[in-house]
């Protein structure tokens, strides 16, 4: 598929943009059928500079979270699918929204339906939103669907939001005390060596390990750079591999405090996803079918499949979940009343917004601890290296005034 830039007039309207092709031929037929009197066309060649290099979605979650409100607000006033697509191409902000509504308004004039054409950008829309909009296709409620979308989203990125400034802080202030002592390590220590070298004092035990640690570090840097890379490079190989990527969710679930705040987000995605999906008529096989593809976590996710094969052996959905540490048991409880009342779709979002304030209330509070934790460790480590110079210094100055 070759991508191909061109120019044209539509009802007396000058056109410029970018589509994808089989052949410069029936990129010409694609643009006529949707009124488009070509002035100039041209393939574009694909670069390392002009080829999209990036890694999961991208799109950021509050343009997707703009996108699906202004869509629903654009149906709701009568304005055309394919008419709506077109005014929030020209008007996101993202260039890769932009690109790929472009080319899912040619879709829709070529008489596709909007589920499938945004199936063929999945990289930015992923299997929830492609699935509840084409439930909402069926049942006349599009508007609603991309409305539900929108506030599922919002929601989402605040509880992500949160979570991450949370373990942003100590990564932060523990790469700053790294960083420090390093740099005290490799630029001050090394101007004392020779100093106390001369005077030929018997130098305190803490000098002396934070001398070795110094040269240690002068003459084998690379190897601690080398192993750094090699961690990094091991721990994403290993993630890729199901096999270990099980092992390494069980782990990351299981980290003191972090593993908590982490486990409630999940449960928040996992609940307010299953909601929002039966609350647009999506199956339930389906939904949970597609939880386990998107929540994210090897542990949920086989959970969640446990669930899945429950039910089409015609045992309640949350029978797995009670058996399960990672599912507390409010969440199995609520599951069980929401089969047994038919209102399952309304205790999911229960559980979920219960989930949403744990994760408030607890990452604020780590915040708030973790913060003079952090301090009192940096202020240890440079305080230490400090003491190393210091101490041995007041016994030269003593012997230089005794003599």
């Amino acid at each position: 598929m070759a991508r191909f830039k061109y120019s044209g007039r539509s009802q007396f309207k000058l056109k410029n943009g970018v589509l994808q092709a089989p052949s410069r031929r029936e990129a010409m037929i694609k643009l006529r059928n949707n009124g488009i009197r070509v002035i100039e066309i041209e393939e574009v060649p694909e670069t390392i500079f002009t080829k999209d290099i990036h890694i999961g979605n991208p799109v950021k979650l509050q343009h997707l979270v703009i996108f699906l409100r202004q869509f629903a607000t654009l149906l709701q006033a009568g304005v055309t699918i394919v008419d709506a697509t077109n005014i929030l191409a020209a008007q996101t902000d993202s260039k890769h929204l932009s690109k790929a509504l472009t080319e899912i308004e040619l879709e829709l004039r070529e008489g596709h339906a909007l589920s499938d054409a945004l199936a063929k950008h999945h990289r930015i829309f992923d299997p929830l939103i492609i699935h509840m909009v084409g439930a909402g296709e069926i049942s006349g409620t599009l508007d609603e669907t991309l409305e539900r979308l929108g506030d599922h989203f919002e929601k989402q990125h605040h509880t992500r939001q949160k979570v991450i400034s949370a373990m942003t802080y100590p990564l932060v202030v523990g790469f700053i005390a790294i960083s420090v002592v390093i740099f005290l390590l490799l630029a001050v220590v090394p101007t004392f060596v020779s100093m106390f070298a001369d005077f030929g004092a018997e130098l305190p035990a803490i000098t002396r390990f934070v001398l070795s640690g110094s040269i240690f570090l002068q003459k084998y840097w690379f190897v601690l750079v080398l192993l750094c890379v090699l961690i990094a490079a091991t721990m994403m190989y290993l993630k890729r591999k199901p096999e270990t990527k099980y092992y390494l969710d069980y782990a990351l679930l299981r980290i003191p405090v972090f593993g908590k705040i982490l486990q409630k987000e999940l449960l928040v995605r996992v609940t307010r996803t299953l909601g929002s999906m039966f609350s647009s008529s999506v199956p339930i096989l389906q939904a949970l079918h597609m939880i386990e593809k998107i929540v994210g976590n090897e542990v949920m996710a086989k959970v969640v499949q446990d669930s899945r094969k429950s039910l089409e052996q015609g045992r309640p959905m949350a029978e797995p979940m009670k058996n399960h540490w990672a599912f507390p048991p409010l969440v199995s409880h609520m599951i069980a009343i929401g089969e047994e009342t038919g209102s399952l779709d309304k205790m999911l979002e229960k559980v979920a917004e219960f989930y949403e304030k744990e994760v408030e209330t607890a990452t604020d509070q780590l915040k708030s601890l973790i913060e003079p934790v952090m301090i009192v460790i940096l202020a240890g480590l440079v305080g230490l290296i400090v003491s190393a110079i210091v101490i041995p210094m007041f016994d030269i100055f003593n012997t230089v005034q005794t003599y």
